[in-house]
Formats: C-alpha cells, sequence, structure tokens
C-alpha cells in the first residue's frame, strides 16, 4: 500500500473514531441533569409518538340529540333483586327476609349471621306455637338502604354495618324502626404501614383523624378511603374527617375548607376495598381503611397498625315496614337467638366484638346531616381540580347486538352522574380507531354532543384495543397541556377480547409511565383481561350486564366524576 492510500486510511480512521466519540458524548450527555422520571416520560412520549404514527385514527363529526335530565329514578337503577340470591333460605312458612351487610354474611370468616341462621333453622324452633325460620341476604349497606327507600324490594329486617344507614334512611321517608342497636360488635379503623405509622407518631404524638387529615393535607402521606355514597366505612372516614376540622358543625365552611385541603392530596377514592387495597400494595398510597373484623382476618395487613376511628360498626337491626305479630315475633327470636353465648363466641372466634372498649369519637349524627355531607363530598371532592375522562368503547363485532346496546344504554344513563365541570371526550374502535367526540367541558352542549355520538356508534370489525387506549392517552395527555391542574381518567368498555393492532405488552409501560387509571367495565366480558389493564395504576374493573350495569356505573363516576 503506498503512502497516500495509507494516509487515507488512516484518516477515515480517524473520522470514524471522532463520529463515534462525539454520538457516545451526545448519547451520555443529552440525559444529564434529568431525574430517572423525566428521562422515562421522554422515552414513553417518543414510543407513543411512533405508535400513533402507525395508528390510523378517524375523526367523527358529532351530532346533538336531545338530553333527558333526569334519565332514571333509582328504582330503575336497581337490579333485580335476583342478582342478589338468597344465601340461607327459610325452611318454614312462618319465615322472614333479612337484609345483611356482606362482612357478617359472606364466605369463611365473615359468614357469622348465615352460620348463625342456619342453626337458628336446623333447631326447630317454635314461635307462637308454629315453627320459626329466617333467609338472610347478603347485600351491601348502602344498596340495600337504597332497596327499602325505592321501595323496589323490601325485606322484613335490614342490618347494615352502622347505624348512619338507618338515620339516613328514616330521613328519606323509610318505614323502619330500630328492632336491635348491636347484634355483633365491630370498629372502623385507618391502618399505616408500621414504619409510616412510627414516622407520624414521633411527629405528631398520637394517630387520629386530626393526624391523618393534616399530615394528609401536608402530603405526608397518600391516605385512601371508599366511596362514602355506597361503603359504611367509606361514610364514616367522610364525616370523620369533616369532624376532626370543626366538631361543632361538621357541615361548617371551616370544615369545607379543611376537606378541600385533605382532599387535594388524596389520590383517587377507591370503587371497592380491593382497589384500595392493591393501590396499598403497589405502594400508591400509605393507609387505608378498614373494619377490624376484616383486617384481623387478613394475614398480608399484618405489618399494618390499626387506629379505630369515628363511630363503631355495631350491626344494628331494623325492622322493614309493618310486620304481622307472628314476622315480628320471629324477628324478636332471631335476635335473641344472636345475642345468646354460643353465637357470640362464634362472633368473637372470627374477629367481632375485639374493641368493646372504643366509643364513638362522633357526636349522634341525625340523617340530614349524614345526607348534607355526602353532598357536600360529591360537590367537593375534586378540590377544585376538574377531571378530564376520555370514555373508550369497543364497536367491534363481538359487541354487535345486546352487548352494544348495553353499552350505549350504560354510557348515556350514566353520563347523569358526571358533575358539569368535568371534561370528556369519547372514543370508540374496531379494527380502526374513530374520534367520536374531542375532549370538551361536560355542559349541556357537550353532553348533548356526547349523547349523540354513543347512540350513533354500530358495530362491526375486529378489535383494536391497545390502539384505541393510546389514542385516548394522547387526547388525555394534550387536555392537560391545555389545564395542567386536570386530573386524567380513561374508561374502557369492553367484552376484553383483542385481535388486532398493539397488544398489552407494547402498551403497558407507556401505560404505566404516565400514570393514568384506566377503569375497564365489561359486557359479557373477558374479565381477566380488563383487570390486567385496570391493575396497571390501580384503577377498578366492573363485571356489568343489562341488569345492574347503570347502578354499577352510578356508583363508579359518583366516586371518579
Amino acid at each position: 500500500m503506498d503512502k497516500k492510500k495509507k494516509m487515507y486510511l488512516t484518516f477515515a480512521v480517524i473520522a470514524v473514531i471522532c463520529f463515534a466519540m462525539v454520538y457516545l458524548g451526545i448519547s451520555v450527555t443529552r440525559n444529564a441533569g434529568k431525574t430517572s422520571s423525566e428521562v422515562s416520560v421522554e422515552k414513553a412520549a417518543d414510543k407513543l409518538g411512533k405508535m400513533l404514527k402507525e395508528i390510523r385514527a378517524e375523526e367523527v363529526p358529532a351530532r346533538k340529540a336531545a338530553v333527558e335530565l333526569t334519565t332514571t329514578t333509582l328504582e330503575e337503577e336497581l337490579p333485580d333483586i335476583s342478582k342478589y340470591p338468597l344465601s340461607v333460605i327459610g325452611n318454614t312458612t312462618n319465615n322472614i327476609e333479612i337484609f345483611s351487610s356482606p362482612e357478617k354474611a359472606g364466605d369463611g370468616y365473615d359468614g357469622w349471621l348465615l352460620e348463625v341462621a342456619e342453626d337458628f333453622n336446623n333447631q326447630g324452633i317454635k314461635v307462637n306455637g308454629e315453627p320459626a325460620s329466617v333467609s338472610v341476604r347478603s347485600i351491601a349497606s348502602g344498596m340495600g338502604a337504597d332497596y327499602i327507600i325505592s321501595g323496589k324490594y323490601l325485606p322484613d329486617a335490614f342490618t347494615p354495618s352502622n347505624a348512619m344507614w338507618g338515620e339516613m334512611m328514616l330521613a328519606q321517608g323509610a318505614d323502619i324502626s330500630v328492632a336491635a342497636d348491636r347484634l355483633v360488635g365491630n370498629v372502623a379503623g385507618i391502618l399505616l404501614e408500621k414504619k409510616k405509622y412510627d414516622e407520624l407518631v414521633d411527629k405528631y404524638g398520637a394517630i387520629n383523624m386530626k393526624t391523618i387529615t393534616e399530615a394528609t393535607a401536608d402530603s405526608e402521606i397518600a391516605m385512601g378511603y371508599t366511596n362514602p355514597l355506597a361503603s359504611s366505612t367509606g361514610l364514616n372516614f367522610l364525616v370523620s374527617t369533616l369532624n376532626a376540622y370543626d366538631s361543632k358543625d361538621l357541615l361548617s365552611s371551616k370544615a369545607l375548607d379543611g376537606f378541600g385541603m385533605f382532599q387535594a392530596n388524596v389520590p383517587f377514592v377507591a370503587y371497592t376495598t380491593m382497589q384500595m387495597r392493591d393501590a396499598v400494595e403497589s405502594g400508591a398510597m400509605d393507609g387505608l381503611i378498614l373494619e377490624y373484623q376484616t383486617y384481623i382476618n387478613t394475614t398480608d395487613l399484618r405489618n399494618f397498625v390499626f387506629t379505630p376511628f369515628g363511630a363503631r360498626h355495631d350491626n344494628p337491626m331494623y325492622q322493614v315496614g309493618r310486620l304481622t305479630d307472628g314476622k315480628k315475633a320471629v324477628l324478636d327470636a332471631f335476635i335473641e337467638y344472636c345475642m345468646d353465648k354460643k353465637a357470640q363466641d362464634l362472633a368473637a372466634k372470627y374477629g367481632f366484638n375485639s374493641l368493646d372498649d372504643y366509643s364513638s369519637e362522633l357526636p349522634e349524627l341525625k340523617g340530614d346531616t349524614l345526607l348534607n355531607a355526602q353532598d357536600l363530598w360529591k360537590e367537593n371532592k375534586d378540590s377544585g381540580r376538574p377531571v378530564t375522562a376520555v370514555f373508550v368503547a369497543d364497536i367491534s363485532g363481538s359487541m354487535d347486538g345486546a352487548p352494544l346496546n348495553e353499552l350505549k344504554q350504560s354510557l348515556i344513563n350514566g353520563s347523569q352522574y358526571i358533575n358539569s365541570d368535568n371534561y370528556v371526550g369519547l372514543v370508540s374502535y374496531n379494527s380502526n380507531v374513530y374520534v367520536n367526540l374531542p375532549v370538551g367541558q361536560f355542559d349541556l352542549n357537550q353532553r348533548s354532543l356526547f349523547t349523540g355520538a354513543v347512540s350513533d356508534m354500530d358495530a362491526s370489525g375486529g378489535t383494536a384495543s391497545f390502539d384505541a387506549i393510546m389514542v385516548a392517552l394522547d387526547m388525555l395527555l394534550k387536555a392537560q397541556e391545555a389545564q395542567p391542574n386536570t386530573k386524567l381518567m380513561m374508561f374502557v368498555l369492553s367484552d376484553g377480547e383483542t385481535n388486532s393492532g398493539y397488544s398489552l405488552n407494547d402498551i403497558q409501560g407507556v401505560l404505566k409511565t404516565y400514570g393514568v387509571p384506566v377503569y375497564t367495565i365489561g359486557y359479557n366480558a373477558n374479565i381477566s383481561a380488563l383487570e390486567t389493564i385496570s391493575q396497571i395504576n390501580e384503577a377498578a374493573n366492573i363485571n356489568a350486564d343489562s341488569d345492574d350495569v347503570i347502578y354499577k356505573l352510578k356508583s363508579l363516576f359518583n366516586a371518579q366524576m
């Protein structure tokens, strides 16, 4: 090789080395000074941008449709009572039916009342000379109260978790009366991980509602609770929070202002206890609320410290309506049976009656006060931060017929529970993705467009669920750029099947990075697939059908929207 060629070769090698060093330097220094989360968001944004270039999203002009300002009554929302079958069936003609909250009418350690009822029925007990029996239907306290208030279905007796439901039922005109102040004792409590508990005790001296509200308002802990419109413990927590700010008047402006500071630092209100527990286990929250009987029977919560709060949950029994002398005698006999030593020993074995030295921290609250507290919560739970939500509707061929009709009906009827100061958009999908309604404030005009867009959806084609979720995510992120203070969430309504476009693995990291909760509502669905989507960012999954979807969406929207 001559000298000239050697020289050119040397220059070429040097040029390659210099280019490599420059490229490496850019790669190493371009993220200098950035946090790992900033780098992660940049990567997620880059991946999302590349995905969107591959997704065909077509805009579909929305038409306005008439909006019924009140589309359903409470009686119409509630499913047929057959959705909640009897857990114990009485075996005589002299029989009464009892609604019971699930923590004492469920499985295993939650089955105390069922076991007592079965035993009562098997004893051949006679009342006024006639064999007597009881039937028990397990139903959440809030829903049981709704059946009785609406008159859609009336049992002979009702035992909710606490007396607040009875007070609210009386305030709404329900014909009930107290048959027993207590069947078994229980207490609601705040659960904090041991390390966090010790930190707060070191700073505040003790754990109580004042400590919890101050620590939450100061962003020292992320506290979670359940929907106070449906959950006994959630309702107790709400009024206890208001009471911590003003013990003389929990509906005062002082209490409301304090609640606003507290609520501004609550990550989310859980649709179910399971959603709340999952969020704690993932590290998204430091604390949760739970009844003691559930806590003591849950082994994976033993590293959490339980602190009682609020009113006691002593499971009162209410007579519903004007019972015949025979039915009233059966109810009295069953209450007496529940209170005898054998039944109470079983209750203690199952975790009840454990904290009988705890007295209520709350003043006696009448039903009107409790109902007003619920209304205040619904109006102020977002603490001035609007919610921006995009609904993602499956219109693939597998949704044709009843599933799509149910989806349309539930969205239109459920939309009446979305606050008008929130922002809503709509995406639908089959093999392709359609933007049916850009994000806009959910005033009467937007609701009219939303109603028309939902009504006009037709089903056909394949199922590109994850393509649609990415389009919806992009809409949410752009909405947040325009309004940084907004809370983002997504609702996916589907049968859970996906057969085209991107996969869950493709989008999971992007969703996780942005932290947008994706609530999924299944219609005759592959629930495991939808649950996986919701679990990415601690959202909830609902398995719905035509009988109960409106009531379930009402509860979900009341909690989140």
